[in-house]
């Protein structure tokens, strides 16, 4: 009698461990977060807004896991003799968490950091003359770092 209620118990636990394994699959990340992670990462305008509008409603994107945290510039400024350069900072940030996490960096890093400097030349574009120019060398000196030490 007890072996058999012993056998019963045991079916039951792994009939149970059985349903929370399925339960976390699916809880997992969405199949296609590493083409989502990938839109987000290009150097185009396009993708820096859709990883901004996806930013602003992040809630929408909970089921994905992403690292949203960000330190923007790091050490460096944030905005940099006025010019705003932390959102640029922080989708960089958002790039290197992400494919840290997916293992994937090094694959990746290249891009990462041509998308950044993308990004802050797009800051640049608002300004003009010796404004702009002082901006441009700016992002360079930033995506130069970043491409060294990032």
């Amino acid at each position: 009698m007890h072996r058999r209620l012993a056998t019963g118990l045991a079916a039951s636990a792994m009939a149970v461990s059985t349903v929370f394994a399925t339960a976390a699959t699916a809880d997992a990340a969405p199949a296609d977060k590493t083409q989502v992670l990938a839109s987000w990462t290009q150097t185009s305008a396009s993708s820096y807004n859709a990883w901004a509008a996806a930013r602003a409603n992040q809630s929408a994107w909970a089921a994905y896991g992403f690292d949203w945290t960000t330190d923007y510039c790091s050490s460096s400024p944030d905005n940099p003799f006025g010019f705003p350069f932390s959102n640029s900072c922080a989708r960089h940030d958002f790039g290197y968490r992400n494919y840290k996490d997916a293992g994937t960096f090094s694959a990746n890093k290249s891009r990462l950091d041509s998308a950044f400097h993308e990004d802050l030349k797009r800051v640049c574009a608002r300004y003009t003359g010796a404004t702009k120019t002082a901006c441009n060398s700016t992002a360079w000196t930033y995506y130069q770092a970043v491409k060294a030490f990032g």
